[in-house]
Formats: structure tokens, sequence, C-alpha cells
């Protein structure tokens, strides 16, 4: 008897602990902080929009059309390029045969960013879906490494035709520019497959707004809502380790370049053969101020608007495009000759 009557006055503690804990709860319920939850949606957005150049959204259309001119000058250039090297056995030398790789490059940056931007700026299509916005980076990514890989490879045809002219032949034969070419390949292959993979990995549930003309790295960086010091770090290592280091050779074989043309005998021969670098030089200027301005702006100048960021990225996408075939086709007898002798025959007769 006196075990039913302590067991029953426990159950009404009990029951009087649970009623005040209650009472407290619904107090300080204001106070309880509440977890978001997200769904799988809301943490991997089936769709990014691209707002453009923020700021500069008035002179959109404006600006689509010198955008426009500069792709097909582009496509036009460095398609002439491949075609005129290709059919022409005397241009099959190691240089041209780099610019050739170059040309493809450059083609597969610009195709992958421009055809959406036009749509951005025209129609105010804005939207890309989740997979396409990582094949975008990618590959812009990825074919931008191959590039500066291409200007060391060229680098190096220019220093061994210089310094050890009698063994050039012999050193890069097309055995050697082929495997030199797929190294680089694989090099930007391989060094940026995992850009995307750690993209994937992120949840966006800040917003699935990206306030830029494609999808960049960074720009996606920025929009998650997670620790990304490491993912940021490995993609500026990555950087150093390709565009970087290729910067840091290719001086090296100009000071090399420069030591053996100061040691000519006349000036002539040393204006000659200077002559022969100019076309690479001037390539590498054009191609790598806006890389380098575009990628230190983007992880420390955080006091660049960032329309100006914006407008240098699309410039270093667009502009070493068109001006790399320029250049040479300009400034190399050979391919200006092959581009006449084509113009005139595709010139429809009077």
């Amino acid at each position: 008897m006196c075990k039913d009557l302590k067991l029953e006055n426990q159950k009404e503690g009990a029951c009087l602990a649970f009623l005040k804990l209650k009472e407290v709860k619904k107090k300080f319920k204001h106070l309880t902080p509440v977890m978001p939850s997200y769904n799988k949606t809301d943490v991997h957005p089936s769709t990014f929009i691209l707002i453009g150049i923020p700021g500069l959204e008035v002179a959109h259309i404006w600006m689509s059309i010198p955008f426009c001119v500069v792709y097909l000058l582009a496509l036009l250039g460095n398609f002439s390029i491949l075609f005129i090297i290709k059919t022409d056995p005397k241009l099959h030398e190691p240089m041209y045969l780099f610019l050739c790789m170059l040309a493809v490059a450059d083609l597969i940056v610009c195709t992958t960013a421009v055809p959406k931007l036009l749509s951005l700026f025209w129609f105010n299509d804005g939207e890309i879906h989740f997979e396409a916005c990582l094949t975008q980076v990618f590959l812009i990514h990825s074919c931008s490494t191959m590039e500066s890989g291409f200007f060391l490879a060229m680098a190096f045809d220019r220093y061994v035709a210089i310094c050890h002219p009698l063994r050039h032949s012999m050193i890069l034969t097309h055995t050697v520019i082929g495997k030199i070419g797929l190294a680089i390949v694989l090099r930007g292959t391989v060094l940026f497959s995992p850009h995307p993979f750690l993209l994937r990995l992120l949840p966006y549930c800040k917003t699935n707004i990206i306030s830029h003309t494609y999808c960049e790295f960074m720009a996606l960086i920025k929009i998650a809502c997670a620790e990304t010091r490491i993912r940021g770090a490995y993609s500026l290592t990555v950087a150093f380790l390709t565009g970087g280091v290729d910067f840091i050779l290719i001086i090296c074989s100009y000071i090399l370049i420069l030591h053996t043309v100061f040691h000519l005998p006349s000036k002539d021969a040393r204006l000659k053969t200077l002559g022969t670098c100019g076309s690479h030089v001037l390539v590498i200027l054009v191609s790598y101020t806006p890389a380098f301005f575009s990628f230190l702006t983007h992880r420390f100048g955080h006091h660049v608007a960032p329309h100006v960021h914006i407008f240098v990225a699309n410039i270093y996408l667009l502009v070493p495009p068109m001006v790399n075939p320029i250049i040479y086709g300009v400034r190399t007898k050979r391919i200006r000759d092959r581009f006449l002798k084509l113009f005139s025959f595709l010139k429809p007769l009077n």
C-alpha cells in the first residue's frame, strides 16, 4: 500500500515537472535559436542567374555590339590561322604548330563564354543550369591554363631557335611537339578537373544570383554559405603553379635569348633575331596583362569596383583570341601572304 502511494506521488511530481518545463519553454520561445531548414533545391539550385555587369545594365545592349564584333573577328582570325597552317606544308614548323594549338584553346575559351553573354545582353536571358555553369567554369579555367602553356612552349621554341639554331630541328621534332602539346592539355585538364566537384559540394543557400557575365570559380565561391578558404587556397595555388610559373619560365627564356642576341657580331643580326620574337612578345603582353589584373583584383583588390573587374575579365576572354591571329597575320610574312592569296581566291571576279 505504501509502495503504491509512493509510486503515485512520483508520477504526480514528474507530471508537474513536465508542465513546468513546458511553461518555461513557452515563455522563452523567442530566445530559442531556430536552425534554418534547407532542402536539396535550396542548397543546390537547379539554375543560377547571371546579371551581367552590375551598375551597367542599361548599357548592356550597346556593349553587346563591340563584344559581338570582337567575337566574330576572333572566330574568323583563328579559323583562318588553322586553315592556312594546315594547308601549307611550309608552315608545319614548331612555332606555327604551337600557334594552331593556341588558336584552338582561344576558340574554346571565347565560345564557352560569349554566346551566353550575348544572350544575356540581348534577351536578358541570364539563367544558366547548374551543370552548364560548372562546365563553363572547367572549360574557361582549364583552356586559359592551356593558353599559358602554349605561350611557354612558343618561348621555348624561340629559345632553341636563337640559342641553339643548329639543333633546332633535332630538338623540336613533330613527335616532341605532339608530346609537349599533350602534356599542356593534360596539365590543364588534371589540375582543374577538381574545380567543378569542389563547387558541387558547396551549399548555395545565400542566393543563386551571380554578379558576372559568366560562371567563374571565385564568383561561385562568393555566393556559397560554407567555409571556402581551402577551396580558394587550392584555386590560388593551381593558378600560380600554371600561369605564374609559366610566366617566370618565359621571362627566364627571354633573359637567355637576350644574352645570346647581345653577343651577335652586328646590329642588323641582333635586330633581325629580335624581330622573330616580336609577335610572341606582343601576344604575351596582350594576354597576361588583363589576366594578372583580373586574377589579383578578384582575390586582393576588394576596393576595385565590381563593374571594372568584370569588364576586365571579359576583355581577358575576348581580346586575346581576336588579337593573336591579327598579330601573327600582320607580322609573319608567310601567313600574311597566304591570307591575301586566300582572300583574293575567295573574292568574286568582276
